[in-house]
C-alpha cells in the first residue's frame, strides 16, 4: 500500500513565526508574483520509502504521465500490484484519468486529510523555503528539489511521520492470500 499526495508551492514565501530580541520587528523579504510549483509525494508509510515529483502544473494528462512513472520505476504491472491511497481531488477521479495496469485507486472519504499519511510530508518540504523569498521560480525548484533528494534519505523519519496504527502492514495481506 503506497499513498499520494500533492502540496503547492509559490513565490509567495511560506512564512513561519521567528524569534527576534524583545523590541524588534522580523522583517521579511517579500516576493507577490503568483507562480507556483507542485511537489507530489509517492509514500510507503511502512517502509517510510517516498518517491517525489516536481511539476509546472497539475491537471489530469500531468497525473496520468505521473501514475505511468510510478509504475514504471517499481515495476508495477499486472503482476505486481500496488493499492494507492488518494484524496478526491478532480484530477484523481477524473474519467479521462489513465491508471497503468498494477495501480489500483483507493479514495479517501471528502474533506478528510488528516486520513492522508502523505499530507504530514508538507511541513518537511516548506521548512527549507520557510521565511525565503525567491527571485524566481527556477530558485525555488531548485532548493525543493534538493530537499525533496534529501527526504528521500530519510526513511525512518518519514516512516515515523507516515505509518499510522492502523495502516494496514504488508504482512495482513500475504497471509490472507
Amino acid at each position: 500500500m503506497w499513498c499520494e499526495d500533492e502540496h503547492r508551492l509559490g513565490l509567495k514565501p511560506v512564512v513561519k513565526r521567528i524569534w527576534v530580541e524583545e523590541g524588534e520587528n522580523p522583517i521579511a523579504s517579500v516576493n507577490w508574483r503568483f507562480e507556483w510549483l507542485w511537489v507530489v509525494a509517492f509514500v510507503h508509510p511502512e517502509s517510510g520509502e517516498s518517491y517525489w515529483w516536481l511539476v509546472p502544473k497539475l491537471n489530469t494528462q500531468v497525473f496520468s504521465l505521473l501514475l505511468a512513472d510510478f509504475a514504471a520505476h517499481f515495476g508495477f504491472n499486472s503482476h505486481k500490484r500496488v493499492l494507492l491511497v488518494l484524496e478526491q481531488a478532480g484530477f484523481h477521479i477524473a474519467k479521462k484519468l489513465k491508471v497503468p495496469p498494477g495501480i489500483h485507486l483507493c479514495f479517501l472519504p471528502s474533506h478528510s486529510p488528516e486520513l492522508q499519511p502523505s499530507e504530514r510530508l508538507w511541513p518537511l518540504t516548506d521548512e527549507g523555503v520557510a521565511n525565503e523569498s525567491f527571485e524566481n521560480i527556477q530558485a525555488l525548484e531548485e532548493v525543493v528539489c534538493g530537499r525533496c533528494q534529501r527526504l528521500c534519505e530519510q526513511q525512518e523519519n518519514i516512516r515515523g511521520l507516515t505509518f499510522y496504527h492502523w495502516w494496514p502492514r504488508e504482512a495482513d495481506y500475504s497471509e490472507a492470500v
